[in-house]
């Protein structure tokens, strides 16, 4: 225990990243097409939308040749280079390039003379060109400037402490949207942040201009796939950062042995069943009547046992987001109350409701709730649905949080959560969006 607190002090001393640091979503859909949806990016220790932040008109976070490495749980999955930036309705997506981890086999290296460190290796860096001493490019550059050869390398790398300021502009207006033939201030700027893997092969030299896509196009569900292969061909959305000199990714993953995943199991679905039998009492007013009253007995009887709720879909995960083997539990589930009493006000109500439980293991074994997210689909308006995406260093500290995917009534929004000694703290919370 004494070991566990000077790591966990060692790491809150640890100082945090100044950014910039961008946090996306590969989305990898079943016939191997991938796109990058922007959530956050932090700058000075504060986040912003990243689908806001500098969009001039193209937002910061997807400017071409960034590329951004995903990570489930920690481990790395591959490399996505940004190629061009789609707006639909309000929300912006990145193209671009999708390369899996491996799929890049290794170079043969000359033995006979002294070997050299070569520049290919190691974690995805963030470079910027070297800046000209001289003021920032105007607003808006010539018609007639030359857009640099798609072969043109690098310069050396330079300060990347702060972001120059992009020149604003309201990325809903129609004259914000650059012709394919004209440079948008994004290409001029010679600070702009590109994220190479050592001499990566950018995609093209210029910013390409935005794609509009029709909101019809942007809101229409996908079909749904067949039961039996709905695992197999289920869209993947894997977490994605991109930053300079952050940390290197590590797994977040605990290792939980059969037995213990049985026990803390079975203890989480306990405290959720309380957790839904409450939220089922609280709205029971509004669909049922109420449970006709008990007259005393004088023989001793035992109080009826609360219904149990049936779930369904049932996810548990572990993980170690500190690297002190304190394991950090979430439970999410569908279920619904029983109907096998029609006396009980719980069997009287239909309703399908969502819990997500997030716990935290002691050293005695015994969970201590962290956030715990109950809501019915009747009520979303009121009380998002949490779904757990993943964990993630969304601030470069070395430590993991909490992707959410938070869903309401009024559509869906992206959401970071860290985790603390007794409760969850929000770190980004993002616009509901229809889509």
């Amino acid at each position: 225990m004494i070991f566990a607190q000077i790591a966990t002090a060692q790491l809150a001393r640890k100082g945090k990243e100044r950014g910039p640091r961008a946090l996306g979503l590969v989305e990898l859909t079943p016939d191997g097409k991938a796109r990058l949806i922007p959530i956050a990016i932090m700058v000075d220790g504060k986040f912003y939308d990243a689908s806001a932040y500098k969009a001039s008109p193209v937002p910061l976070a997807l400017w071409n040749e960034t590329v951004y490495e995903a990570e489930s749980n920690g481990v790395s999955q591959g490399l996505f280079t940004v190629g061009g930036a789609v707006r639909a309705g309000t929300s912006w997506f990145g193209d671009g390039k999708w390369q899996p981890a491996g799929s890049v086999p290794a170079k043969r290296r000359d033995t006979s003379t002294k070997p050299v460190p070569d520049p290919d290796e190691g974690p995805p860096k963030l470079r910027r060109p070297e800046a000209a001493k001289s003021d920032p490019p105007a607003a808006t550059p010539p018609a007639t400037a030359p857009a640099p050869p798609p072969d043109t390398k690098a310069p050396p790398p330079s300060d990347t402490s702060s972001v120059p300021p992009a020149p604003s502009a309201k990325p809903d207006a129609p004259e914000d949207v650059p012709s394919a033939s004209s440079p948008t201030a994004n290409d001029t700027d010679p600070n702009r942040p590109v994220l190479h893997r050592g001499k990566t092969e950018t995609l093209g030299s210029t910013q390409p201009a935005a794609k509009a896509v029709s909101k019809s196009a942007a809101t229409t569900p996908a079909a749904k796939p067949d039961k039996k292969t709905a695992d197999k061909k289920a869209t993947q959305l894997i977490p994605a950062i991109s930053d300079a000199g952050g940390p290197d990714a590590r797994p977040y993953a605990y290792d939980i042995k059969p037995d213990e995943d049985q026990k803390f199991r079975k203890k989480m679905l306990a405290i959720a069943a309380e957790a839904l039998q409450a939220r089922a009492k609280q709205v029971a007013p509004e669909s049922a009547p109420p449970r006709p009253a008990v007259h005393p007995s004088t023989s001793t009887h035992k109080a009826p046992k609360a219904p149990q709720p049936n779930f369904d879909d049932i996810q548990f995960r572990a993980f170690d987001l500190w690297s002190t083997n304190e394991p950090v539990f979430i439970l999410s589930a569908k279920a619904q109350m029983p109907k096998t009493a029609a006396k009980n006000v719980e069997a009287a109500i239909d309703l399908t409701y969502y819990v997500t439980l997030v716990a935290k293991a002691d050293i005695y074994g015994d969970l201590r709730k962290l956030k715990t997210s109950v809501t019915d689909d009747r009520h979303l308006d009121e009380t998002p649905r949490l779904e757990l995406i993943d964990a993630v260093d969304a601030d470069g500290d070395g430590r993991g949080e909490f992707l959410f995917r938070e869903v309401s009534n009024a559509g869906s929004t992206w959401a970071v959560y860290r985790a603390g000694a007794d409760q969850l703290f929000p770190l980004f919370q993002g616009t509901p969006s229809g889509q």
